[in-house]
């Protein structure tokens, strides 16, 4: 099932497996000008080519390689003969797409492979330039795309919320924190992030820095437990009420004792003075 909202020249496609008619998880892509940044999963790829009929489509750009931003592109290729871009190293894994774990299969379906080619540093359609920025963290291979005249920013699954409570087996907070940085440095008036949840965020660089805020703020934390003598379970127990739920859906591979260590092991002295700089 999909669902179509607009904002500003910006059309916001949601697009979710239907479950008994009750959609589990939305991702979304959007359309500006003839270009489409990701296509969805596999199970919305002919409702999405619906839509896209009525459309001047002349490129696809996947900001990484997950089966939610990847699952269209084959139909979508060779429906309409448009050239799909990613980053370098997406491109193996949008080629010939590993089997998802069981969970994500059942609410995204297993994407198709799909011709992919490396995208260039900067995307131009009749109307807009947009500067393709890498910002890893949430997985090898994301990059964000930014129209600066408009301050869009197209920020695929780096910012999901400003408090993620799970991390998984790709996740990067340390590198996370990084690209949102990198993302608040851009020389535009405003930033609105056009995120591949449900959400569009006008104001964007408070986003991201309430996001930045609360990682290095839980890093304090959760180091000043550690030194003190708690295990991870102990921090998770005492800085997020005990684990996910997540973590018994998937198996140990989404969980909050995932994001404890990540947020041990990250270096955040760096990231702090980025910070700080993009604040000024």
């Amino acid at each position: 099932m999909i669902e179509i909202n607009h904002f500003e020249e910006i059309t916001q496609i949601r697009m979710s497996r239907a479950s008994h008619g009750n959609p589990p998880y939305w991702v979304s892509a959007y359309y500006v000008d003839g270009l489409l940044i990701d296509t969805g999963c596999s199970d919305t790829a002919e409702e999405l080519a619906e839509f896209l009929e009525s459309q001047k489509l002349d490129l696809v750009v996947n900001t990484h390689h997950h089966e939610d931003h990847i699952g269209g592109n084959e139909l979508i290729g060779r429906r309409f003969g448009v050239e799909i871009l990613a980053h370098p190293d997406s491109l193996p894994m949008i080629d010939r797409p590993p089997l998802p774990p069981p969970y994500r299969e059942r609410v995204w379906g297993s994407p198709p492979a799909s011709d992919v080619s490396p995208i260039p540093r900067k995307i131009v359609t009749n109307r807009y330039r947009f500067d393709v920025i890498d910002t890893p963290g949430h997985c090898p291979g994301h990059i964000a795309l930014v129209e600066k005249s408009r301050g869009w920013c197209f920020s695929g699954d780096l910012y999901v919320g400003e408090k993620i409570k799970v991390c998984g087996p790709e996740h990067d907070v340390g590198e996370m924190v990084t690209s949102m940085n990198r993302l608040l440095c851009v020389d535009t008036d405003r930033l609105v992030l056009f995120t591949a949840m449900r959400t569009i965020e006008p104001n964007g660089r408070r986003a991201l820095r309430s996001g930045i805020k609360y990682f290095e703020e839980m890093s304090r934390h959760a180091r000043d437990l550690y030194r003190d003598g708690f295990t991870v379970e102990g921090i998770v127990d005492e800085l997020l009420g005990g684990e996910s739920v997540f973590d018994r859906i998937t198996k140990g591979q989404y969980s909050s004792a995932n994001l404890v260590r990540l947020l041990l092991s990250a270096d955040f002295e760096e990231v702090r003075s980025d910070s700080e700089n993009a604040a000024s």
